[in-house]
């Protein structure tokens, strides 16, 4: 089974090419994705924080915004509400999925317990992940995914033809 995790600097885009990879592959008739996708919240051209989206059922929530009471990561607070409801409920249900998609296992996430044991339930089962991965989470689920899955570093150079090679994969795996 394959899994792919992309990681890079921040704001280097990551979350575009998990995007825009998913995008290719959600064209094939009969073809469910599942999971997570991030999204930055910008205001005035300032980012505020991310939001969280379940690509089954379109359902958005707050994942971290610079306003908030949740665990504090930086300028940032994680709404570990919305992370639990929307995020761990979406991975779990992406289990009948044919691929899931985790934007993103880093820092932030990883403050909800109910979080990590959806990303561990994904990790067990046997379908395909495509993942964007935190470069330098020491996390102990960070460390198993960059064990794991074949880790792609995202640059200024490859950006824009990795979601086209990332796609060609798994279409090539689950033809």
């Amino acid at each position: 089974m394959l899994r792919i995790a992309v990681t890079g600097s921040p704001g280097i885009g990551k979350s575009t090419v998990v995007a825009k990879a998913a995008e290719k592959l959600a064209d094939q008739p009969g073809f469910k994705i599942g999971g997570i996708q991030t999204a930055e919240i910008r205001k005035e051209g300032t980012r505020e924080g991310f939001s969280i989206r379940d690509l089954a059922t379109g359902k958005n929530g707050i994942l971290r915004s610079v306003k908030g009471s949740g665990p504090r990561f930086g300028k940032y607070h994680v709404n570990l509400e919305d992370l639990e409801k929307i995020g761990a409920n979406a991975l779990r249900n992406a289990l009948d999925c044919d691929l899931i998609v985790i934007d993103e296992v880093g820092p932030m996430e990883l403050k909800s317990g109910a979080f990590i044991l959806a990303v561990e339930a994904v990790l067990k089962s046997d379908k395909p992940v495509l993942a964007v991965l935190h470069r330098s989470s020491s996390h102990q689920l960070a460390q198993r995914i960059r064990e794991e899955f074949q880790v792609l570093t995202v640059d200024e150079g490859n950006r824009d033809e990795l979601p086209e090679k990332i796609a060609n994969r798994f279409f090539r795996e689950l033809g």
